[in-house]
């Protein structure tokens, strides 16, 4: 389904009754990423994806997509089905997404999930491999692509996960630039989070991969290490959907069931 919003077309689905629970993708991922976990997560409430902005099935409305832009179109979305509340999911990019819009529209958020994410900012030295990313993409949209899909799993992963990580990269390549480019600018500029974050008085869960090559394990725990996040850990890489399926689903169904 789509609504316009802002002159273009922003896509989403909608399954189930109940609780809202709303799943936001990361960075050259869409609605599809949640193949798996929607008809669980269905069976006892109701679940939205989105595509952000750029990504999936959702034009770009400009050159930048900021965290806050990203929100106030899941807003519209939320806005349109009469959602007035729910649990958010986000996975890396998604999870910023769901900050945004809980710092935004506080009173609207029961639950916040960040899967392979983190609150704290860029650092200096990611925010000068965001502007790498963007000169790379310019100059070769589809090695980018591939590129950093492999990326995202933990090394030993690569070739026994081979046949889903084709499928991922097959739907990446499906970004258009604008949108690619659009959502590195918007994430090299998000702000830091980790004090809202850690104070929202709200059921909270951070999904972290040991052996995540985007998100340093030790940094990423560290944050919330003395606040009343719940940590989960797994032993691979940052695509937890696919790498640790039903463990991370088992999780997901508990943290939005509590």
């Amino acid at each position: 389904m789509t609504i316009k919003y802002k002159n273009i077309n922003l896509y989403f689905t909608d399954e189930g009754k109940g609780e809202a629970v709303v799943l936001l993708h990361g960075f050259l991922e869409n609605s599809t990423m949640w193949t798996n976990l929607v008809p669980e997560i269905s069976k006892n409430h109701r679940v939205v994806t989105i595509d952000l902005l750029g990504h999936g099935q959702t034009d770009s409305i400009g050159y930048i997509h900021t965290m806050e832009m990203m929100a106030e179109a899941v807003k519209a979305v939320l806005e349109h089905l009469q959602i007035e509340q729910a649990k958010f999911v986000g996975h890396s990019m998604g999870g910023y997404v769901a900050l945004a819009y809980a710092e935004n529209f506080t009173s609207d958020v029961t639950g916040l999930c960040l899967m392979n994410s983190t609150a704290q900012e860029d650092s200096d030295e990611r925010k000068l491999n965001r502007d790498r990313a963007i000169k790379a993409v310019k100059q070769n949209h589809r090695a980018f692509v591939s590129m950093s899909v492999a990326n995202l799993f933990a090394p030993e992963n690569r070739e026994t996960l081979k046949q889903a990580i084709n499928f991922v990269k097959e739907e990446a390549l499906q970004t258009p630039l604008q949108g690619i480019v659009a959502a590195l600018e918007g994430m090299k500029t998000r702000k830091d989070r980790t004090r809202f974050f850690n104070a929202l008085p709200i059921n909270k869960m951070l999904i972290v991969g040991r052996k995540d090559p985007v998100l340093e394990y030790n940094t990423t725990v560290s944050h919330v290490e003395h606040s009343n996040v719940k940590i989960v850990e797994f032993p691979d890489g940052h695509m937890s959907h696919i790498e640790n399926t039903k463990e991370l689903t088992y999780n997901i169904l508990h943290f939005i069931e509590n």
